[in-house]
C-alpha cells in the first residue's frame, strides 16, 4: 500500500500521550497501520480570519500541485517508452524513495522559510509549482512534436509495400533515368500472382520493353516489380495492370528528394537522442521538487486545520499512519472510537452516513479528527 493517512489530534497532558495513545489502538492491539511521527515545526499562526482564508486556498493548491505531481510522473513514463520499469526508480524526492521521504518528513527551512507567514509559504509553493507546470508545458511540446515527426518518417518507411517510402529500397540503376521516350515504372504484385504477372507484363500494353522486369524487395505479403515501357503506354498499362490487381506505385525516382528524406530522419532521429537525457534529468529534479513542495502543502493543511479545530495554543500531534490493505475499514472505525469525542457531529455523521445540508462534506472527507490523504500511486499504469 503506498496510501498514507495524514491525521493529527489534541496534545492530552502532553503530545507524547496523544501518540502513544493512537500507536495502543492501532498498532499494539491489532496491527493496523505502520506509524510515524509527522514532524511540523513552528508556524506562524496569524488571525483566525486570515487562517479560514488559508484553509479553502491550500485546498485548491493541494489539488493543483498534486496533478503537477502526477503530470511530471505520467511524462516520464511517457518519455521513458520502452523501459518503463525504470519509472519508479526515477520518481525520488530529495534522493530518496518517495515512502521515505514521506515517513521521514522534515520541513525544509531554506526552502520554505518559517519566519514568513503561511500565507507567504502557500505563496512561494504556488509560484514554484505554476512554473515547473509551465516549464514542463513548453518541454513536453517540443520533445513530443520532434517524436511525432520521427515517428510519421517511420511510419512513412514501414508498413505495406502499397504506402510505404520506396527510398532505401530502390537504386538508380533499377531505373531507366533521363531518357524521352523509356520510363520504369514501379509495380506491387500479391505473392499468390507472381507467376501471373511473369505471364502477363509484356502484354499489359503495346510498348512493353519484354523480359524488363526484375523483382527489387519482397516483404510478406507481396513484391515490388519494376518494369520498363514507352511513356505514351503508361496510362493503358495501369489501366490493364488494375484489371489484374496488380498496383502501379505513383513513384518517380529523385536523388536529391530521397537524400533529403534520409538526411531529416537521420537529424531527427539525432536531435531525440540528444533531447532526451537532459529532458529526463529535468523530469526527475522537477519531479522531486514538485513532490516535496506536496508534502510541504499537506503539512500547511495539518496545521492550518488543527488550529481551526484545537484552538490555541498551538498544542496537537501530527501523525502518519500506512494503513494495510485489508484492514482499511477497520481502522477507520478505531480512530472514529479514539476520537469521535472531538467533535460529535463528524462521528455522527460516519456512523449513519448522512449528509447535513450547509456542511459541504460530499465533496471530502471529514472525520472529526483533521484527516488528509497522501496517496503516492502517481501513475496511470503499474509498472
Amino acid at each position: 500500500m503506498t496510501e498514507f493517512w495524514l491525521i493529527s489530534a489534541p496534545g492530552e497532558k502532553t503530545c507524547q500521550q496523544t501518540w502513544d495513545k493512537m500507536m495502543a489502538a492501532t498498532m499494539r492491539a491489532n496491527n493496523l497501520s505502520t506509524n510515524h511521527k509527522f514532524s511540523i515545526p513552528d508556524l506562524k499562526v496569524g488571525t483566525l480570519d486570515v487562517l479560514v482564508g488559508l484553509s479553502d486556498e491550500l485546498a485548491k493548491l493541494d489539488s493543483f500541485v498534486e496533478s503537477v505531481v502526477k503530470k511530471v510522473a505520467q511524462y516520464m513514463a511517457d518519455v521513458l517508452e520502452d523501459s518503463r520499469d525504470k519509472v519508479q526508480e526515477n520518481l525520488l524526492a530529495n534522493g530518496v524513495d518517495l515512502v521515505t521521504y514521506i515517513t521521514r518528513f522534515q520541513w525544509d527551512m531554506a526552502k520554505y522559510p518559517i519566519k514568513q507567514s503561511l500565507k507567504n509559504i502557500s505563496e512561494i509553493i504556488s509560484k514554484q509549482v505554476t512554473q515547473i507546470d509551465n516549464d514542463l508545458k513548453a518541454r513536453a511540446s517540443a520533445y513530443n512534436n520532434l517524436k511525432g515527426n520521427l515517428q510519421n518518417l517511420e511510419r512513412k518507411n514501414a508498413g505495406s509495400l502499397l504506402t510505404r517510402s520506396l527510398a532505401d529500397i530502390v537504386k538508380k540503376e533499377d531505373f531507366v533515368v533521363d531518357s524521352e521516350y523509356l520510363i520504369t515504372l514501379l509495380v506491387v504484385v500479391p505473392k499468390t500472382a507472381y507467376t501471373d504477372w511473369q505471364k502477363a507484363y509484356e502484354t499489359l500494353a503495346e510498348m512493353v520493353v519484354p523480359r524488363s522486369s526484375n523483382r527489387l524487395f519482397e516483404d510478406n505479403d507481396s513484391g515490388l516489380f519494376s518494369v520498363t515501357l514507352f511513356r505514351k503506354a503508361i496510362d493503358d498499362f495501369k489501366h490493364k495492370a488494375r484489371e489484374n490487381k496488380f498496383t502501379v506505385r505513383d513513384f518517380q525516382y529523385n536523388e536529391e528528394e530521397m537524400k533529403a528524406d534520409k538526411e531529416e530522419m537521420t537529424r531527427l532521429s539525432t536531435d531525440k537522442k540528444k533531447q532526451f537525457g537532459p529532458l529526463v534529468r529535468w523530469l526527475k529534479v522537477n519531479f522531486s521538487e514538485a513532490f516535496i513542495a506536496w508534502i510541504h502543502i499537506k503539512a500547511l493543511r495539518v496545521f492550518v486545520e488543527s488550529v481551526l479545530r484545537y484552538g490555541l495554543p498551538v498544542n496537537f500531534q501530527a501523525m502518519l499512519l500506512q494503513p494495510n490493505k485489508k484492514t482499511m475499514k477497520k481502522l477507520r472505525e478505531v480512530l472514529n472510537d479514539l476520537y469521535k469525542h472531538l467533535d460529535s457531529s463528524a462521528a455522527a455523521i460516519m456512523d449513519s452516513g448522512m449528509d447535513i445540508p450547509g456542511l459541504n462534506l460530499s465533496q471530502q472527507e471529514y472525520y472529526p479528527y483533521v484527516y488528509y490523504k497522501i496517496d503516492c500511486n502517481l501513475l496511470d499504469f503499474k509498472v
